[in-house]
């Protein structure tokens, strides 16, 4: 028997069931209702949060309740005590950390991917998304100009999307050196030099921490943060057995991109494997304005992306691209008797990355890019770098302020004169609400970090928020 009666009421067969057999509809009617009205608060809500976790807490506080509660009583008392706590991470003047806002068409089918439920890590078990993964992962291909062959996997973030690439190359390097991974472990294992740049992100850390192969070496990076060639070439010189160079597409501050042909062909004369964290700039290759400063991208071994931040696609959403498919299914794969797998080629969705049970994350990247096109996502791409750049316009004209990066892209850093007064600054827009930008230190300064990543961003929305700069500015000046 259906659980759906004929006036589709996604009524239970048994009304006395247990709570896993209760009406949908009610329920996912009020969410509906509460996400809309969340939605259509979005442009003109504040955006920092009116409540801290320990007050939330509070609310929160209390025993397991001993019996059942109604679905849809749930539903609205989830929302009531969440929704001071909300940042407003959708708003296109968030500017914090680098995270992106939601399209709708991604959003959309995020629903769907809930309501579908499909552990999406086998293509025998779940047909529908396995397809689905395989052509957004070709799109992606496409429009980033990287090789067609490659394998693509999709994982909780940007530093699994490293790991994976990582682990690839960790398997590929000591493979080379004659040694089998899978059958002896790392212990006793040639040693791997990882080498990175100075400003390399923290997320490629924590993966070579995951992996055990302990703290990278560092290369000398210039002003913007960019790795530079010459000392990249001498410390290869010097380490013997295998190597890792880890690359960046989009420093954290700058925005700015390492010169990838250069660093590619130094690493690839050494033996080396090359990995590449692009967890924001990658999407700039997408763009014929900033494909230059990407030059060589497609020489690496490996790739790492957020489709959370540039594509505005829901969380969580990373991306591992792997140039060389057979190391990454060696390193992911799995044999047992329980699990059905499709034949040869091409891989499960398990075998490209840690998980053998995860939600279908491919959904939403394959509706954000089926919605946009090349050229809207090459628009989304220029409309988000063009904001950064009319807000560093705008910032530089204040009192005081002064853009620190050369703005390459989508991020923006400021100082405005001491780093106490650069403090201040940041605190006073943080607790006005009205924008969100992030504090940071660079270059042993403090600045107001500023990361445009939300597709609905506006020339409004810059306006206002380099006004609640100004009002921050003017109220630290008068209290001095």
């Amino acid at each position: 028997m259906t659980i759906f009666d004929h006036d589709d009421t996604f009524a239970p067969a048994n009304p006395t069931a247990a709570p896993g057999r209760q009406e949908y509809r009610p329920a996912l009617d009020r969410a509906h209702d509460l996400a809309l009205e969340w939605l259509r608060s979005v442009p003109t809500r504040r955006v920092a949060p009116a409540a801290t976790a320990d007050e939330l807490e509070a609310r929160f506080r209390g025993p397991l309740p001993e019996g059942p509660t109604d679905a849809t009583d749930v539903v609205d008392e989830l929302a009531a005590m969440c929704e001071p706590g909300l940042m407003n991470m959708p708003s296109g003047r968030f500017f914090g950390w680098v995270i992106g806002g939601t399209l709708p068409a991604a959003l959309a089918a995020d629903w769907l991917v809930s309501a579908w439920d499909q552990n999406a890590a086998m293509r025998f078990a779940t047909p529908a998304t396995a397809a689905v993964e395989g052509i957004a992962g070709r799109w992606m291909l496409e429009l980033l100009g990287l090789p067609s062959t490659a394998a693509v996997g999709f994982t909780t973030g940007g530093t699994m999307a490293n790991f994976v690439g990582l682990a690839a190359g960790r398997t590929a390097v000591l493979e080379a050196a004659g040694w089998d991974l899978h059958e002896n472990g790392l212990s006793g294992s040639p040693r791997i030099t990882v080498l990175v740049g100075e400003e390399s992100h923290v997320s490629v850390e924590l993966a070579l921490r995951y992996l055990g192969l302990g703290r990278p070496r560092t290369v000398a990076s210039d002003d913007q943060g960019r790795m530079d060639p010459t000392a990249l070439g001498t410390a290869l010189a010097t380490i013997d057995g295998p190597v890792i160079v880890g690359l960046q597409a989009g420093n954290l501050h700058s925005g700015a991109f390492d010169p990838m042909r250069e660093c590619v062909r130094l690493a690839h004369a050494r033996g080396a494997w090359v990995h590449v964290d692009g967890a924001f700039g990658l999407w700039a290759a997408a763009s014929p304005l900033y494909r230059e400063a990407l030059d060589g991208l497609d020489g690496a071994d490996s790739w790492a992306t957020d489709a959370h931040k540039t594509l505005n696609v829901p969380y969580d959403c990373g991306v591992a691209i792997v140039a060389h498919p057979a190391v990454l299914r060696s390193v992911f794969g799995a044999h047992t008797n329980y699990i059905i797998q499709s034949g040869a080629a091409p891989a499960d969705p398990f075998e490209k990355v840690p998980e053998m049970s995860r939600r279908a994350r491919e959904v939403p990247v394959w509706a954000a890019l089926r919605a946009l096109g090349r050229s809207g996502a090459v628009a989304l791409v220029e409309g988000l770098a063009a904001n950064a750049r009319a807000l560093a316009d705008g910032l530089a004209t204040l009192p005081g302020a002064e853009v620190v990066n050369d703005v390459v892209f989508t991020q923006v850093c400021l100082s405005f004169g001491s780093d106490e007064r650069t403090r201040r600054v940041t605190q006073r827009v943080m607790t006005d609400g009205t924008v969100w930008m992030s504090g940071s230190r660079w270059h042993e300064r403090d600045v107001l970090r500023i990361s445009v990543s939300n597709w609905s961003t506006d020339a409004d929305d810059v306006a206002a928020s380099i006004a609640a700069v100004a009002r921050a500015i003017t109220a630290v000046d008068d209290d001095s």
